[in-house]
């Protein structure tokens, strides 16, 4: 009831600041002006794949979301694929060099303008209906009901401020450490307000080493970005220019995404100084300054992603689509999701050629329990009850971005061996089906370690 409160109030009452452009309005904008087609074709083939293959649920307002990269209804691979994001940033921020915890904060505040409000509609309602109230009291009324109703989340910023003093007992009080935590924050967005699945960092240092950090954290966020994508060079960094500087910032950097409609950001790094830091831990300046002889306030780097858009732009980067000629010399196009191996929300297919189907689901579950064991994602594809030939097997895993499809059959009784077919190069390999999970396995390592 919140959540649906926030998006109808704040959405009507528009009382949040026009910060943020959405990626929507350069999709539409595209979508009306653009006259390359093959751009055109790369959106709609995208979404669609997405919907086909239980990525995103259908409907034209959610498939509108998914585009806007925010959050919004995801289907089992899409909230595998967002899982796994999720997973590999953690580990990324979480187990670095540097000292690093992750936390699970809450907005305390309660004060500050052109926050985002959760109110009751219910008394808004009442509120409105009061015919006898001039503008001015009508305004009033609302703000006070606003003053007293909580704050809907924008950010973890907040909260990783409040635990740095008792966070900083973790490290004996020495410098530099960080806080780390990931979940949903509403965003002002063309007019309403939207969830995103919000990354953030919020790094503590000492003021002469903070501009360093910034760059330290800029070229390590690239890098993480770059290193599960099919195009790297699509992802770049950008200084922030003077002009658009936060208020508290003395620098900035994005990391940006070049989308077929243009560049949108994807994660932004702040140099936010001391001046949040002193303004939540009023009274609490002594336990805030570090250094032996020289005592000063840490400044702060906060690095904040969006990984509802981060998940749109590697399906986009992974996107390819293929002419490839049959044995008659007749052109069709190979659609294929290339994901990275380990964000693949499923790694390995599992399929039934002909023979006896019920002995052939049988193997196909004794292997499918390997899989799960081993924590390699399978699909079960033999559980399916109308014929599908290999072609159209292929065309279906190829868009799910299933990195290997494996086909049991009556020869797989006999003998042993076992049809195994990869993605990215289309080859088929015969290997004996106790050999499948260790090869699985030693892929999927190489692909984590690379």
């Amino acid at each position: 009831m919140f959540s649906r409160s926030v998006r109808n109030v704040l959405s009507r009452l528009q009382f949040f600041p026009e910060n943020l452009t959405p990626a929507s309005q350069n999709i539409k904008k595209y979508c009306k002006t653009s006259s390359d087609e093959e751009l055109d074709d790369h959106v709609r083939t995208l979404t669609q794949i997405c919907v086909d293959r239980h990525y995103i649920s259908p409907g034209e307002s959610n498939m509108e979301l998914f585009r806007r990269g925010v959050s919004c209804r995801y289907g089992p691979l899409g909230m595998e694929l967002r899982r796994n994001l999720l997973e590999q940033w953690w580990h990324s921020v979480t187990r670095s060099t540097h000292q690093v915890f992750g936390i699970n904060s809450t907005d305390t505040s309660t004060d500050g303008q052109g926050r985002l409000r959760i109110v009751e509609s219910g008394e808004l309602k009442l509120i409105l209906e009061q015919q006898e109230l001039s503008k001015e009291q009508l305004i009033q009324k609302v703000e006070e009901l606003l003053q007293r109703s909580p704050s809907a989340r924008t950010n973890f910023l907040q909260g990783a401020l409040e635990q740095f003093i008792p966070s900083s007992d973790l490290v004996n009080r020495k410098l530099p450490f960080g806080l780390a935590e990931s979940g949903l924050c509403f965003q002002p967005s063309g007019g309403s307000s939207a969830e995103v699945t919000q990354t953030s960092l919020v790094w503590f240092c000492s003021p002469r080493t903070s501009s360093q950090w910034l760059d330290h954290w800029a070229r390590q966020r690239l890098k993480w970005w770059r290193k599960f994508a099919l195009s790297p060079s699509h992802f770049s960094s950008v200084d922030v220019p003077e002009e658009k500087l936060e208020e508290v910032a003395s620098r900035g950097v994005k990391i940006m995404y070049k989308f077929p409609w243009g560049q949108e950001p994807l994660e932004t790094l702040w140099n936010r100084g001391v001046a949040e830091l002193l303004q939540v831990h009023k009274g609490a300046h002594s336990k805030l300054q570090y250094g032996d002889a020289r005592k000063s306030v840490p400044h702060v780097v906060s690095v904040t992603a969006n990984m509802d858009r981060g998940l749109l732009s590697f399906l986009s980067n992974s996107l390819q689509q293929l002419r490839k000629g049959n044995s008659k010399q007749m052109l069709r196009q190979r659609k294929v999701l290339k994901l990275h191996p380990v964000l693949a929300p499923v790694k390995v297919a599992l399929d039934i050629g002909k023979g006896p189907t019920m002995e052939l689901r049988q193997v196909c579950e004794g292997l499918l329990l390997e899989f799960l064991e081993a924590k390699i994602s399978a699909w079960p594809g033999y559980l399916k009850t109308l014929p599908t030939s290999l072609e159209q097997l292929n065309t279906k895993y190829d868009e799910m971005g299933v990195l290997f499809t494996v086909v049991i059959s009556e020869n797989s009784l006999e003998s042993g061996l076992l049809q195994v077919r990869s993605r990215d190069t289309t080859v088929k390999e015969t290997m004996h089906i106790s050999e499948i999970k260790n090869f699985l396995s030693t892929y999927i390592s190489a692909a984590y370690n690379g």
